[in-house]
């Protein structure tokens, strides 16, 4: 059971027709290094100067998410598509940030909308995501041929419960599309990836945004693919790029019975 995956790493900015080709561009990096799944990162559509302008769609209609699925359908692969926008399904006026899925066929799989929303104050910016989205409320795993897939978004890699619910409904591989601030990630984004895989014994691919953007924000980059022992089989810096790494999940089982930790909780 080994599988190549990928994390795609961006510096998206305003103008969705440049980030969707160049969001293509390194999906097709991907799929010519093997790559089976590829996950986007948060915010690959679009980053602009104001939050509350967004290209906002509604859920199975829209030109990012037909994007996504005939990319997926033209490469046949995995694709998780980072962030969009996403109407709320009863009140117009809020919007999710939903990272979709879609299968090779082009439909669309699975939805997880963000559940940790970001609203903290660093040294150098103030960020408040909760003016301009509404939290999620559902954990979701979903089942393809490389096993059961777990969903989370940027700044819910702080929050381990969820995590564990997620192993606890078999995930074996978790994808992390992410944006993480400079500061943050240079204390925390490698320390937190690598700690939801050795607690949750699961691969782990996060993939990042990097760089300046528009809304005078920079991102860390460092997206990388991580095994369920804690180990970084591949990474990028900062650079617009792909990463891809083979997963096994026979060493993963393996693992698990040689090194029971999940089976050893008291609480």
């Amino acid at each position: 059971m080994i599988h190549r995956v990928a994390a795609i790493q961006m510096n998206s900015n305003q103008d969705v027709s440049h980030n969707l080709t160049q969001a293509e561009q390194l999906i097709q990096q991907a799929v010519e290094q093997g790559a089976e799944l590829v996950v986007l990162p948060e915010n690959f559509a679009f980053i602009g100067l104001d939050p509350t302008q967004k290209p906002v769609e509604v859920l199975g209609t829209g030109l990012i998410q037909h994007f996504l699925q005939q990319c997926a359908k033209k490469q046949a692969i995995w694709i998780i598509g980072g962030t969009i926008p996403i109407k709320h399904p009863q009140d117009p006026e809020k919007v999710f940030s939903a990272a979709l899925v879609f299968n090779p066929q082009g439909q669309r799989v699975a939805e997880y909308y963000k559940m940790h929303l970001f609203d903290v104050e660093l040294p150098d910016q103030k960020y408040e995501e909760s003016n301009t989205f509404y939290p999620g409320e559902a954990t979701v795993v979903f089942t393809t041929p490389l096993g059961e897939i777990g969903l989370a978004i940027c700044y819910d890699l702080r929050f381990p419960e969820l995590f564990r619910q997620l192993q606890e409904k078999n995930a074996v591989l978790m994808a992390i599309p992410a944006a993480f601030t400079v500061p943050t990630g240079q204390a925390h984004w490698e320390i937190l990836v690598r700690a939801r895989a050795i607690e949750n014994q699961v691969y782990v691919i996060a993939a990042a945004q990097t760089g300046h953007h528009p809304n005078q924000r920079q991102t860390y980059g460092h997206s990388m693919i991580v095994n369920p022992w804690g180990e970084v089989l591949a990474a990028l810096n900062q650079e617009e790029s792909s990463v891809v790494a083979t997963i096994d999940l026979n060493d993963l089982q393996a693992l698990r019975m040689r090194f029971p930790v999940l089976k050893h909780r008291k609480i």
